[in-house]
């Protein structure tokens, strides 16, 4: 019992170790500096949510992204963001902070998409190419996360490429990266199997004002 415990062990290291080769190795070949960005013809800046603060305003490292995808939107490498992560509950909304942080920078309310049913990083890419239709767009998270976000869009057939918000240092890194390497594994299999995210609903087109993702509207 013994060896047959280390030997499923060691399949499980051998499984978790090639899948976040193939993540990072293919994910990583994507990231791009900003004038790069500019240059990809994008249809859209994809911002990845992370926690909001009590008070409704976005933490140190969600700000780092919407403060990189604004300069990104601000330089003309797409017309359009679409905002996605956690709505879950009625009292928890990350996106409606995320778009009011951009919109209290200068970038017009109709310009903003919300999805509020980005509950992962893979439903995200997920929902972005089947109910958004994106065939080309930037991602933009820190670079511990960027790889399978790109990873993952890229193998549900968006031409995506990612800009890094590695702003500052973050107390919970140690805890981001170790969490990462079984997230690259998990992702992994859900883009080869290109699952479904766990809610769907109607195509909604860019080429309308992102005005109509809010909810109430």
């Amino acid at each position: 019992m013994l060896w047959i415990f280390l030997g499923l062990l060691a399949l499980g290291a051998v499984g978790v170790a090639g899948t976040n080769a193939a993540v990072i190795g293919v994910g990583g070949s994507k990231f791009v500096s900003p004038d790069d960005a500019v240059e990809h013809d994008a249809q859209c800046i994809l911002v990845l949510g992370a926690s909001v603060l009590p008070d409704g305003t976005p933490s140190g490292i969600l700000q780092d992204r919407l403060d990189v995808a604004i300069r990104l939107y601000e330089a003309g490498a797409a017309p359009k963001m679409i905002m996605s992560g956690d709505n879950g509950t009625a009292s928890y909304n990350e996106v409606q902070a995320m778009k009011a942080y951009a919109v209290a920078q200068g970038v017009p309310s109709e310009d903003i998409f919300c999805d509020h049913a980005g509950f992962s990083t893979y439903e995200s890419m997920y929902r972005a190419a089947n109910l958004f239709g994106v065939e080309r767009m930037v991602v933009v998270t820190q670079s511990y996360h960027l790889y399978r976000a790109l990873y993952a869009a890229n193998g549900l057939g968006i031409d995506a490429v990612g800009v890094p918000s590695d702003v500052r240092s973050y107390q919970q890194q140690l805890w981001f990266d170790l969490r990462e390497v079984f997230a690259r594994s998990k992702d992994f299999f859900q883009t080869l199997l290109k699952l479904p995210s766990a809610m769907g609903g109607a195509a909604i087109s860019l080429d309308q004002s992102g005005d109509v993702t809010e909810l109430g509207r």
